[in-house]
């Protein structure tokens, strides 16, 4: 039931993205037609018929979307057994996943953000436009913190307690005051009343929320330096970033030398503990400064286990990436978000 209201929700979606973008009326009916039973479960069909085209929309049914390799095969079985153009429709698509699609000509939707027709000749790209307004209201850095954390603990959950996430990462009343604020204009959570406890509730699922959230969210690194301090780090517990925490959580090769990152309050405070270089050495390794504290999720208390910035964190760290090896490390690297 979730998954067919979610569906209707993304029509009426592409039914006003289209008529708002474009300017024209369209008309959606649901497909009759007989298909496997994997390819029922993947899409919601509908029938789409605008500008004298006629298409078929296979709209996503999942909160997670499947691997980008599966989704193409699956629309190209759809359209071998429609012989019709097949148009992907989907909540959310990350920048590498949106020009892998372009490239390989695979047609799609993002209802509010992109359209790639090409049988029809279409490419707007709303989502570049947006995107300058939206980093103007970026969440504040305590805020994503916050909200980052949240989405890791209450994995299923829909109601959550700011207070005690900024508890947990030390930040004042006014901090917290300022994140809740901010995570209700934007949209994002809502306040419940509990007692004199405030509470915060998120109407969408985890998944979706991240989505919703993601383009008010910006890179946690504010600097990078190299450090000969690679042993201390590691009595220290300092967490593994960048590429090598993305190799931990996929099949990319390691780094040649090692990436840590802490926040700007931890530096200051460590920082007679190693030597800032001017330049990469043999046996430094690299130190990125973030704006909040990079271990929103600790991976355990065994001291035998290396901690690593959590994996949402690490994904805005590195969103900017135009190394197909990276991209694709970090489509693995999903299948370690909590939902």
């Amino acid at each position: 039931m979730l998954n067919q209201m979610r569906s209707a929700a993304q029509l009426d979606m592409v039914r006003k993205y289209l008529h708002d973008t474009l300017g024209v009326a369209c008309s959606l009916r649901p497909w009759t037609g007989k298909f496997p039973y994997y390819l029922q479960d993947s899409f919601a069909l509908h029938e789409l018929k605008i500008l004298d085209h006629s298409v078929l929309l296979a709209v996503n049914r999942r909160a997670k979307a499947p691997p980008l390799a599966t989704v193409r095969d699956r629309l190209e079985k759809l359209k071998a057994l429609t012989d019709r153009p097949v148009v992907y429709v989907t909540a959310a698509l990350a920048s590498y996943e949106r020009r892998r699609l372009i490239e390989q000509k695979v047609p799609f939707i993002v209802p509010g953000n992109q359209l790639y027709l090409p049988a029809l000749g279409l490419d707007l790209r709303e989502y570049f436009r947006q995107q300058t307004q939206t980093r103007e209201n970026a969440l504040g850095p305590a805020t994503q913190a916050m909200l980052i954390k949240g989405l890791l603990e209450i994995s299923s959950r829909e109601t959550w307690s700011p207070a005690a996430i900024a508890a947990d990462l030390g930040y004042t009343p006014m901090t917290l005051s300022r994140a809740v604020k901010e995570l209700t204009a934007a949209g994002i959570a809502t306040i419940v009343h509990q007692g004199k406890a405030r509470w915060l509730h998120m109407d969408r699922a985890p998944a979706e929320t991240w989505e919703v959230a993601r383009p008010l969210l910006r890179s946690p690194v504010k600097r990078e330096v190299w450090a000969q301090a690679t042993v201390a780090f590691k009595k220290r517990r300092v967490p593994l970033a960048g590429l090598s925490a993305l190799a931990r959580y996929s099949h990319l090769i390691e780094p040649a030398l090692p990436v840590y990152a802490m926040s700007a309050s931890e530096l200051k405070a460590l920082s007679r503990d190693f030597e800032v270089l001017p330049e990469p050495q043999p046996d430094a390794c690299q130190l990125q400064v973030w704006s909040y504290t990079p271990i929103l999720a600790p991976n355990g208390k065994n001291a035998n286990v290396e901690e690593i910035v959590d994996p949402m964190s690490l994904t805005l760290s590195l969103q900017e990436t135009t190394d197909e090896r990276i991209e694709l490390a970090l489509e693995e690297l999903r299948k370690h978000f909590p939902w």
